[in-house]
């Protein structure tokens, strides 16, 4: 039958997908930057130009292994994750990918998206020829830590810093094989 759709489904994300991402993206740092950055930045968080910009990142990525992934009920979008070529200084380029970003819409977890999501990422990844995947985390969201370490991402010992409005903002590495 044609125009027939699977209920829920992960597909590579199209420009016309980008005003769902930056609506997801918008809602999910006002919920994960509340109190820690400062409120008249997430207020200023203009829509128009995250969506202006992550059109343009699925249309002309600038690197072609730089995937954008989109979680379907039916055909609107509850989730997204970005993968790329891991740029920390320790990476090697060619081998390793990093799941740069990774939000299912927060009304919508615990429904899938977010399990079909990450299988696709290392699908997508492993397609591209990256051997290991990595992921930077915050320490304190042990939720996505137990999550991601139930599905076989474990610490690598690296770890960073950024300075936030409310003191530094830490992040942990977690990683797994994708090959």
């Amino acid at each position: 039958m044609t125009g027939m759709t699977a209920d829920v489904s992960v597909r590579l994300a199209w420009p016309a997908d980008a005003p769902a991402i930056a609506a997801i993206q918008r809602a999910h740092w006002e919920q994960t930057w509340a109190g820690v950055a400062d409120p008249r930045e997430l207020e200023a968080l203009d829509t128009d130009v995250m969506t202006e910009r992550w059109a343009h990142l699925i249309q002309a990525p600038r690197d072609a292994r730089m995937r954008t992934l989109v979680a379907l009920d039916r055909a609107t979008v509850r989730g997204f994750a970005l993968v790329h070529p891991c740029h920390d200084p320790d990476a090697d380029q060619v081998r390793d990918v990093e799941v740069g970003e990774f939000v299912v819409a927060a009304e919508h977890r615990g429904e899938g998206h977010g399990s079909r999501l990450l299988q696709a990422c290392v699908d997508t990844a492993r397609a591209d020829g990256f051997a290991r995947a990595v992921w930077w985390v915050s320490p304190t969201d042990d939720a996505l830590r137990a999550w991601l370490r139930e599905a076989g991402w474990e610490p690598d010992g690296a770890h960073r810093e950024f300075a936030g409005t409310s003191g530094p903002v830490k992040q942990v590495r977690l990683h797994t094989a994708v090959a």
